[in-house]
């Protein structure tokens, strides 16, 4: 209402109504998918759905995330292996000994980095003791370890 309000013109005023209206019918149709999810999650894998929600930062969309695009987590061999699906680790180009930077930044699961990346900037905002942990990071390492986003996540073997 407030927005619409805004704008003068009656044209503009119910292309703010129409995009409204659209908003709300994706709100509620979303709302439901997420219910339907979270059934299923709930239903089929109970200790890992609530195990994910107990990490800090990490709520019912990024639960959800994590639970269904890890599948079952047996599947990978090691922690590194199970990071670099994730896309937590740089691959690095290697030839006889001599490094050539990185390659394969698309190489993974951009669902889980997202995933990760978000629940590491929830737990950071409300938690000055992960802050200050992470400032003790920042000067140690350099900048190039870090992600250069204002989103600053370390990244687990890039340095």
């Amino acid at each position: 209402e407030q927005l619409g309000r805004t704008f003068d013109d009656p044209l503009v005023q119910r292309n703010i109504d129409l995009d409204m209206a659209v908003l709300e019918c994706y709100h509620r149709e979303l709302s439901q998918v997420e219910w339907l999810l979270e059934k299923q999650a709930k239903k089929h894998q109970p200790t890992y759905y609530h195990l994910l929600k107990t990490i800090p930062g990490v709520g019912r969309i990024l639960a959800l995330t994590i639970l269904y695009e890890v599948g079952d987590i047996r599947r990978f061999e090691s922690v590194q292996k199970f990071a670099s699906y994730s896309r937590l680790i740089k691959c690095k180009a290697e030839s006889a000994g001599k490094t050539y930077g990185t390659q394969g930044n698309k190489i993974g699961n951009a669902h889980l980095k997202w995933a990760f990346s978000e629940a590491a900037v929830l737990y950071l905002r409300g938690n000055p003791g992960a802050q200050k942990l992470l400032q003790r990071f920042q000067k140690r390492m350099s900048k190039a370890c870090l992600t250069g986003s204002s989103r600053s996540v370390l990244k687990p073997g890039v340095c």
